[in-house]
C-alpha cells in the first residue's frame, strides 16, 4: 500500500512539475514576444541607416560597448558605432555627441575609450561628452534627459539594439530617433548579439513595468553646452 501510495505521489508530482514547466515557458515565450513588438513599434519611423536621411538633431548618444572582447580583439560593434558617430558628425547631422558607457573600475573606461577614438577620427574634443554612468542602455537613455538636460536626441548604435534604446526613451518621455550602424556581418558575432538582445528587451520590459528601476546613480544636473546656449528640457 505505501509503494502504490509512492507511486501516486510520484505521479502527481511529475503532472503538476509539468503544468508548472509549461506555463512559466508560456509566459517567458509571451514576454519574449511582447517586448519584441514594443521595441519595433518604437521603431517605426523612427531608424534610420541611411546618412542622407536621417533627420538632424543638436546631440548625438552614443550608446557604449567594450573595446575590446574579452579575449583582447578589437570589438566590432565599438568600431561600428565610433564610425557612425563620426560620419553624423562629418556630416553636419549631429553638433555633439555625448558618449554613454560604464566606468565602475579604472581599468574599465568605456566613455574614455569612445572619446579617444572618436577625437582620433576627426571628431573635437570640445564637441564630446562623456557620460560615466552609463552602465545600462536604460541608464544612459533617462541619464540623457534626467542628468544632460536633453529632450531631443538621436541615438547611435546598431540595427539590433537601437529599437529597445528608442522603447525605452518613449517610456521616459525622450523624444529620440535613432541611426543605425550597420551591424556586424560576422555570423557568429551577429548570432550572438540577437540572442542577447531578445534577452536584453524582454529583461528591460521587466525592469520598466514589474520592477520600475531607473538609471543606477542620477547625481546634480550636467547640462550640454552648445555655441554658449544651454540644451535645456523644456
Amino acid at each position: 500500500m505505501k509503494n502504490f501510495k509512492s507511486i501516486r505521489w510520484l505521479r502527481a508530482r511529475r503532472i503538476s512539475l509539468a503544468f508548472g514547466t509549461t506555463v512559466l515557458v508560456a509566459a517567458a515565450t509571451a514576454l519574449v514576444v511582447c517586448a519584441d513588438r514594443a521595441c519595433n513599434r518604437a521603431a517605426n519611423g523612427r531608424l534610420f541607416s541611411s546618412l542622407t536621411a536621417v533627420p538632424e538633431r543638436e546631440v548625438g548618444l552614443v550608446l557604449g560597448t567594450s573595446k575590446e572582447t574579452r579575449r583582447g580583439k578589437a570589438n566590432l560593434h565599438f568600431n561600428q558605432r565610433i564610425e557612425a558617430a563620426a560620419a553624423l558628425y562629418r556630416a553636419g547631422k549631429v553638433r555633439h555627441l555625448l558618449v554613454s558607457g560604464d566606468n565602475h573600475i579604472a581599468s574599465y573606461d568605456e566613455p574614455d575609450d569612445m572619446r579617444a577614438a572618436l577625437i582620433a577620427a576627426g571628431v573635437p574634443a570640445s564637441s564630446i561628452t562623456c557620460d560615466y554612468a552609463g552602465f545600462r542602455t536604460l541608464d544612459s537613455v533617462v541619464r540623457a534627459k534626467e542628468v544632460f538636460g536633453l529632450s531631443q536626441c538621436m541615438i547611435i548604435s546598431e540595427d539590433f539594439h537601437c529599437p529597445r534604446a528608442l522603447w525605452i526613451a518613449q517610456q521616459h518621455g525622450l523624444d529620440a530617433i535613432a541611426f543605425a550602424a550597420p551591424d556586424v556581418s560576422l555570423k557568429g558575432w551577429s548570432l550572438r548579439a540577437d540572442v542577447r538582445e531578445q534577452l536584453a528587451r524582454s529583461w528591460c520590459a521587466v525592469d520598466m513595468y514589474v520592477l520600475h528601476r531607473g538609471p543606477r546613480f542620477l547625481g546634480k544636473k550636467e547640462p550640454i553646452l552648445l555655441s554658449s546656449k544651454t540644451l535645456n528640457a523644456d
